[in-house]
């Protein structure tokens, strides 16, 4: 695909760091170190998912989405392409980037203060579970798509591989809390877990909560059951 299916991330490189430095003095790794995979916690912005019918409409028929920049998560990529979307008292987000590739229903994905400033009542939800969310309108260089519904808060959520599920004792659809360091230190609870063969370690918060504990790259994160 890219080098980013053959270059290590940063976080995979200093987790195996780690292990080696503990194993070398002997000592017993903390939990966050002994885990056989790295905790990435990423703060995901606020952006759109789109089926095929929808990127055609916005950018013309035949379109296929250009991917930018490679995600974490293999096969998911954050696209060239950006739509502008239009709130219920007509203001307006620009610049309102689709990830890749494309699904088979339309989400848009906001903070809590993006919603306020456009004058949505928006309800907090897994990523997917869209019965019953308020739509709006999506417009792109070719034309506008109108979403019946479809614009939530995702639910926070870490991604797992099932080895990292064992390692934490936990499920598919269970919860789990996030405790982040730093100065100004929180715990997340109500941490939605899902479970796939395909994922990596990693957790999604939005930009409200990732700004409220000043997330940095180096902050210590820890997941507990």
């Amino acid at each position: 695909m890219d080098a980013q299916t053959t270059t290590p991330h940063r976080a995979v490189i200093e987790h195996l760091v780690r292990k080696a430095v503990y194993a070398k003095l002997g000592k017993p790794a903390p939990k966050t170190v002994a885990a056989p995979n790295p905790l990435l916690v990423n703060i995901s912005a606020r952006h759109c998912h789109l089926s095929p019918e929808a990127v055609e409409a916005l950018f013309g028929k035949g379109h296929e989405l250009t991917p930018m920049k490679w995600l974490y998560q293999d096969g998911q990529y954050a696209a060239k392409e950006t739509v502008t979307l239009v709130g219920p008292r007509k203001r307006v987000i620009g610049n309102l980037r689709i990830l890749g590739p494309c699904r088979p229903l339309n989400q848009v994905e906001l903070a809590y203060t993006d919603a306020i400033s456009l004058g949505f009542e928006i309800p907090l939800r897994p990523s997917g579970d869209i019965d019953g969310t308020p739509g709006c309108m999506l417009m792109g260089p070719n034309g506008f798509f109108e979403m019946e519904q479809g614009v939530i808060r995702a639910l926070r959520h870490v991604h797992m591989h099932p080895e990292d599920a064992e390692f934490y004792s936990v499920k598919h659809k269970d919860y789990m809390k996030l405790k982040i360091g730093g100065p100004c230190g929180i715990s997340l609870d109500e941490m939605l877990v899902r479970v796939d063969e395909s994922f990596k370690l990693e957790v999604h918060i939005d930009t409200d909560e990732g700004n409220a504990c000043d997330l940095k790259p180096n902050t210590l994160c820890e997941l507990v059951k």
